[in-house]
């Protein structure tokens, strides 16, 4: 009998030196920049224009397609560069994109138009940025020779070699 009074003096000391209710939910970690844009994914942008809604864009598409995107500074000379014009609607559902502008690289068109879809939902954008129920965005996918790439809204200057 002694021994559980013990013992749960002791569960209820070690309870009292906790920080954190026992009753009460854990708070989750600090959102991080990746974070923030991954829990945007199908929620709304916080953006107040359209080129920061761009970049919202962009760093959805970079989260979304981490093996295929490169860090540091572009090469000199891009294996291809592909622009691609695509519409999202007012949830963040990409609705269509297009080709404009390619060196005709079939691998790498396919890439970018391939990290476009993979990255859908997008963020919502604000109604504000809307122009007939969607926002119209071009992107220009900078690849590398070895076939990753960055997108030129928030890649770094390219290598001067």
């Amino acid at each position: 009998m002694h021994q559980r009074i013990a013992l749960l003096l002791a569960v209820a000391a070690l309870a009292a030196c906790s920080s954190v209710p026992l009753d009460s939910p854990q708070l989750p970690p600090p959102a991080t920049e990746a974070s923030r844009v991954e829990d945007a994914a199908g929620g709304a942008s916080g953006a107040s224009s359209l080129a920061a809604y761009k970049v919202d864009l962009a760093k959805r598409i970079a989260q979304a397609n981490p093996i295929q995107v490169f860090g540091g500074r572009p090469q000199a000379l891009l294996r291809s560069v592909v622009v691609v014009k695509y519409q999202v609607d007012a949830n963040g559902r990409l609705l269509g994109s297009n080709i404009l502008r390619s060196n005709h690289d079939r691998v790498t068109e396919n890439t970018a138009l391939a990290a476009l879809r993979k990255a859908a939902p997008f963020p919502r954008p604000a109604a504000y940025l809307l122009r007939h129920g969607q926002v119209e965005v071009l992107e220009t996918w900078l690849f590398n020779n070895d076939g990753r790439f960055q997108l030129r809204t928030i890649a770094e200057a390219q290598s001067n070699e």
